[in-house]
């Protein structure tokens, strides 16, 4: 017999059709209803009133994404504190959930492929949620995002960036490009890293990567009948600039600290 691909999914056809059932009319909910009301905290006469410590319109995205998160059967749980701004955040690359999972936790602007704003809602809402998009392979585009992520860390901002480049199987984390953490050694800003962990110790981490030739919206649906399983935002020990020797450094540990956290007990 030949053994499924890692993206395979579970949960038999049975279990996978009555989530749909249910799942469908919540997402739809949620588009319809629910994102116009964060667009309408996003009005500028208001959008900048403060909730507790946070700005309303970044209250909206966080419990817009937690919300998302949850339709799609996701057990949301932050481990460790996120920093104040502003902070360079890195993270390990598995989906396109890990921007919904990190929104879910915290306001950040991303930096991330400019084909991710033709997505169907996502794509959308990140742009709103102050993504910086990059055109992979053009050096030029690279430049304007290395000055974007200065000026947003200088002005006291956070910004959240997947140093692998680009997303994986879900069975390793790549190398990290040591070169995006420039920014943070020209502001002085602290580096946090962030493991997004699929699933008991990372279990999950291959049915939630994209499969070989899936496509976003293949992806988006695939996920939409998975069963219900913890994901685990883990912000973990901060990186100072003065305490490294330059960027590879901070890119190698920031790189073994999220390793390290995958296979963590929870």
């Amino acid at each position: 017999m030949t053994p499924p691909p890692p993206y395979a999914t579970t949960g038999g056809r049975l279990g996978r059709a009555l989530r749909y059932l249910y799942r469908v009319p919540l997402l739809l909910v949620h588009l319809i209803v629910l994102l116009p009301l964060v667009l309408l905290g996003m009005v500028p006469l208001w959008s900048g009133i403060r909730v507790g410590n946070e700005r309303l319109e970044h209250v909206g995205i966080r419990l817009w994404s937690a919300g998302l998160m949850r339709i799609f059967g996701f057990r949301l749980r932050r481990l460790g504190t996120p920093l104040p701004d502003p902070v360079l955040f890195v993270a390990n690359h598995v989906s396109w959930v890990d921007i919904e999972a990190l929104h879910s936790q915290r306001m950040m602007g991303f930096v991330a492929k400019r084909e991710i704003r033709s997505w169907p809602v996502v794509g959308w809402l990140t742009a709103r949620g102050e993504t910086i998009f990059h055109q992979r392979g053009s050096q030029e585009s690279m430049g304007g995002v290395m000055h974007a992520m200065l000026e947003r860390l200088q002005s006291g901002r956070a910004v959240g960036v997947f140093p692998e480049g680009r997303t994986r199987d879900g069975h390793a984390v790549g190398a990290f490009h040591a070169r995006i953490f420039q920014p943070a050694v020209e502001a002085g800003v602290p580096i946090q890293p962030v493991a997004l962990r699929y699933g008991p110790r990372g279990s999950a981490q291959s049915v939630v990567a994209f499969g070989p030739e899936e496509g976003f919206l293949v992806n988006f649906l695939r996920l939409l009948g998975e069963p219900p399983r913890t994901a685990d935002v883990c912000f973990l020990e901060p990186i100072l600039v003065s305490d490294t020797e330059g960027r590879r450094q901070m890119a190698e540990l920031a790189r073994s600290r999220i390793v390290a956290a995958m296979g963590a007990e929870a």
